[in-house]
């Protein structure tokens, strides 16, 4: 009793001599820093949200009073994993439509709109997801089959990339007047006849046709995103391109309290979002910050929308679709320098990619550091190359894109387009920098998928083998930095985000097992995640 007694007097004098207090600690861990000289350290302080102190366990835990600490059991924290390209509600809409995600047939695709369809009993199907790359044909489909099964009901598909949508006849009826020659679009005909196909700017045809979901659906199924976003650890997300009334849809939730996932959005240039630029310059509410805009220059590869500076290998005399000019985009980005805003222009083919560079060139002159940035840049022409670190342009990739793309990638652009294709180590060498996402709903959210594919080149399945374009891989840790620290750099956030350091924010994912180092996939998850100190997401 005696032995006890004085156990517990001397932990309370102890606890009364420790200096000043903090909020909770986190001890018995692996805490990766990324910062500059990339620390491991076992615990940290954290106080009102923000990292007090990280050092050794005896350290931390003599040191400060704390009203509850973490045993984190030797596992590994790494900063929140930020994806700096992601689309909330096009994953949303994926959710509430028809999901046809995966399918390895046409018909496999429309047995999964017909049991959609069983259950929604929608007047018009939406859908999202098909990928006539995995249907084993390289020509888009059109819609025979589409109108053989819903010869009443309008559907539209969306295919995985959002650049290309299938529609049968009963919704082409809806449409007035078709014009086959849209600037920046195509609608695919047979016999004179539209076949289904509405292509980039042709897709304007078909939306004033799609039915809004209710905010409500919404707002249900972007909660639900958030908490498979933070079950993978995932913290922040750059959200690449929406329209006014998703931002106030967004405003809502946040403000509101229910969604606390760090969004950084980019506005697409409508009027309307170019008033509230005006009006508000750069914006923030919480965990909502507003201050760049999304130019779309060109298409996508998997619909040959890219813009290509030679003709496509498999399409002679075509290259490509151009969804701004020169001046649109030179206008756009003089509009964002007035504002104090960024541009993130979507540039795939190699003639896209001139043709931003070219707008930065002019840029640079006025301000050095504006992070403008290229999303997606698949093919760059090895002769432009080096004016991403001329013009300070910041190249914003997707690693899954080329392990996804390697099947018939080649077949489209040829062999002497491959060497500045899907180039990323030679891209993150420019600026010493490079932003990395995912592209999600376009591919799966899951970070790990992200990791292997930049590291490894190989998909989940380790294909191919050897890697794709191996040259080209990132290294483990420039990886890890580009889904943290250069991610919250290419956003204006570096001061409080994408490293554990004092001062800097508490947001960090404790992972469920080690980051895998070898090329064999294995999966992993968030043991626990933290944004600004608040737990969000537990596995226990």
């Amino acid at each position: 009793m005696r032995k006890i007694l004085f156990v517990f007097i001397v932990f309370g004098l102890s606890a009364c001599m420790k200096g000043e207090s903090v909020d909770f600690v986190i001890f018995n861990a692996k805490i990766h820093t990324l910062g500059e000289k990339d620390q491991i350290h076992q615990a940290m302080a954290i106080r009102d949200g923000k990292i007090i102190e990280i050092g050794p366990d005896r350290q931390i835990l003599n040191k400060y009073r704390f009203e509850s600490s973490i045993d984190a059991e030797g596992k590994e924290i790494y900063p929140g994993f930020i994806d700096a390209h992601g689309h909330l509600f096009s994953y949303a809409e994926l959710k509430l439509g028809a999901n046809v995600l995966g399918c390895e047939s046409e018909e496999d695709m429309l047995t999964k709109v017909h049991d959609y369809q069983n259950n929604a009993q929608r007047d018009i199907i939406i859908g999202l997801g098909w990928d006539h790359s995995l249907w084993g044909v390289s020509e888009l489909p059109n819609n025979t089959r589409l109108n053989e099964e819903f010869p009443q009901t309008p559907v539209c598909l969306f295919r995985i990339d959002g650049h290309s949508a299938l529609v049968n006849d009963a919704f082409i009826e809806k449409i007035v007047d078709i014009d086959s020659n849209i600037r920046g679009g195509e609608v695919l005909m047979t016999n004179g006849k539209p076949n289904g196909m509405f292509i980039d700017a042709a897709i304007s045809l078909l939306e004033p046709h799609i039915p809004d979901y209710s905010i409500e659906e919404i707002k249900r199924e972007l909660i639900g995103i958030q908490k498979e976003l933070f079950g993978f650890g995932i913290t922040g997300v750059h959200e690449a391109g929406i329209d006014f009334n998703e931002l106030g849809i967004l405003r809502e939730i946040v403000e509101e309290g229910s969604f606390v996932l760090n969004v950084y959005a980019m506005l697409n240039p409508t009027e309307e979002n170019k008033r509230f630029a005006l009006k508000n310059g750069i914006f923030q509410t919480r965990n909502l910050r507003v201050r760049s805009f999304k130019a779309y220059v060109d298409g996508a590869l998997g619909s040959s929308g890219a813009l290509l500076k030679e003709d496509y290998s498999d399409k002679p005399s075509y290259r490509g679709l151009s969804l701004m000019s020169a001046k649109e985009l030179n206008n756009l980005a003089e509009f964002c320098l007035d504002v104090g805003y960024q541009l993130n222009s979507h540039g795939i083919g190699d003639s896209a990619i001139s043709m931003i560079l070219d707008m930065c060139a002019n840029v640079y002159k006025t301000k050095p550091d504006h992070r403008f940035r290229i999303e997606h840049a698949q093919v760059v022409d090895l002769k432009d190359l080096h004016k991403f670190a001329d013009y300070g342009v910041f190249p914003s990739v997707q690693p899954t894109h080329a392990t996804t793309d390697q099947r018939w990638i080649e077949s489209k652009i040829g062999a002497n387009r491959m060497k500045g294709a899907y180039a990323y180590k030679s891209l993150k060498n420019q600026l010493g920098m490079i932003a990395i996402g995912t592209d999600f709903p376009v591919e799966y959210t899951n970070p790990f998928y992200t990791i292997h594919s930049a590291v490894y080149r190989k998909n989940p399945k380790n294909e191919p083998v050897k890697g794709f374009l191996i040259n080209e891989a990132l290294s483990f840790q420039e990886t890890l930095k580009g889904m943290t620290f250069w991610n919250a750099f290419s956003a204006f956030e570096e001061q409080y985000l994408g490293t554990l350091e004092p001062g800097k924010k508490a947001t960090f994912v404790i992972l469920d097992k080690p980051l895998n180092h070898t090329s064999n996939f294995m999966d992993n998850f968030s043991w626990k995640t933290y944004i600004d100190g608040r737990l969000v997401h537990s596995l226990e």
